[in-house]
């Protein structure tokens, strides 16, 4: 099935010096655009990461520090990825969790703007783990009857991630799903904004689940000390606690988030 798209949709993979967005930096990208019309376009690229690969990183996508030694930094290449999205929407495999996330996190290190609020994120792992839980080899070989080749390269995961997209909304489609609350849909259609609500967790405040939103919409802990506690109250009663989170090695996105919180408060007083 081709996509039913009102704006183009760019489908992407990374791969990373680590799995820790505060601290990964990204070694190789891919993106596919698919435009409206159905043309789609392709980017990918190495890029230095101005720190050590971990051998162990090495030995899953195989990219050391010499193949990337003279590769453009994301800094240098930051404007040619960002005009290569424009204002498409995003799609990936475990995106939301991880490459969303990072993707993010190096465009505010570069001090590359890179807006997300009129975006729809598309995770075509939420897809498969509601539906057919397993991996994106698994999903490959279940919906396409082939095996991933090549895998852990952001070229040939990008190009099964589409197919595995394709593939999802040929078998799903008018297939019932009942959600933890008993509720029963047809969530997996031909139409990137229900996709995007399908697989988002919408209640994380942040990109990466360090805060969730309760019953009335507060941001709250999700992790220490204070993990359930409403986040405002807890920099209102606790200043040093907003501090160690400042200076902290958590996400850039997850700092911003915080610093919204907190100045929200300052300006109630």
């Amino acid at each position: 099935m081709e996509l039913n798209l009102s704006k183009p949709l760019v489908v992407f993979d990374l791969e990373t010096t680590g799995l820790v967005v505060g601290q990964a930096h990204i070694v190789e990208l891919c993106m596919i655009k698919v435009n409206t019309d159905g043309s789609e376009e392709e980017l990918c690229m190495r890029l230095n990461p101005t720190v050590p690969i971990p051998p162990e990183t090495t030995a899953i996508h195989g990219i050391s520090d010499e193949d990337v030694k003279d590769a453009p930094t994301f800094k240098e290449a930051a404007k040619k990825i960002a005009d290569f999205v424009g204002n498409a929407d995003l799609c990936g495999y475990n995106s939301n969790k991880f490459d969303l996330p990072l993707l993010v996190e190096e465009f505010l290190r570069a001090g590359v703007d890179f807006p997300l609020s009129n975006r729809r994120f598309v995770d075509v792992q939420n897809i498969f783990h509601k539906m057919e839980p397993r991996t994106l080899s698994g999903a490959v070989k279940f919906y396409l009857n082939k095996n991933l080749d090549d895998a852990h390269t952001a070229g040939a995961d990008t190009k099964a991630t589409l197919e595995v997209l394709k593939a999802q909304l040929d078998k799903y489609n008018g297939v019932k799903f009942k959600d933890s609350n008993g509720k029963v849909s047809e969530p997996v259609v031909n139409n990137v904004a229900a996709l995007s609500d399908f697989t988002s967790n919408k209640r994380w405040a942040d990109l990466v689940g360090h805060f969730v939103y309760d019953a009335q919409g507060r941001e709250c802990f999700n992790f220490g000390k204070h993990k359930g506690k409403v986040a405002e109250i807890v920099f209102d009663q606790e200043p040093a606690y907003f501090d160690w989170i400042m200076k902290s090695e958590f996400p850039l996105s997850t700092k911003r988030l915080v610093q919204e919180i907190r100045l929200r408060k300052l300006g109630k007083k």
